[in-house]
């Protein structure tokens, strides 16, 4: 069973710093208390990190999740599931578009375990990553 959902929101930063702050893989245990560690196991020539290793916990579960990112310039940024032991399926895009004051910021995600969870677990899961990747993500953003 997968999930997904979306939220928008507003951050006081340049598309280039909100993108800076993506890259910044070796910080999501700073900004994400799934994270436990997270480190860059391939980068594309630009330095913007390709493959990624991330140990995660979240609804009581733990795994160790490879994702590969794909980055269009200062627009989007999409991360998928490569390898894990306990997910079937994530999928999250950032969508960024220019504001007078910074950035407005879509988030898409999916999610979908491997193992047998409860409707209303999973969808816990979900809203908790997509506040993390929204508020925790903005306050990392700004405070940068």
């Amino acid at each position: 069973m997968a999930v997904n959902g979306s939220t928008e929101f507003d951050v006081n930063a340049t598309p280039e710093q909100v993108m800076d702050a993506v890259a910044a893989i070796e910080d999501l245990p700073e900004r994400s208390s799934a994270h436990q560690s997270a480190e860059v196991e391939s980068r594309y020539d630009d330095g913007r990190p390709k493959r990624v290793r991330a140990k995660v916990s979240a609804a009581g579960l733990s795994d160790t999740e490879v994702t590969d990112y794909v980055w269009d310039g200062l627009n989007s940024v999409t991360w998928t599931l490569a390898e894990s032991a306990v997910q079937s399926v994530q999928v999250g895009t950032y969508t960024l578009t220019p504001t007078d004051t910074g950035t407005h910021i879509k988030l898409d995600l999916e999610v979908g375990v491997k193992v047998p969870l409860p409707g209303f677990v999973l969808k816990r899961v979900l809203k908790g990553a997509l506040d993390t990747g929204s508020k925790s993500f903005k306050k990392y953003v700004e405070s940068r």
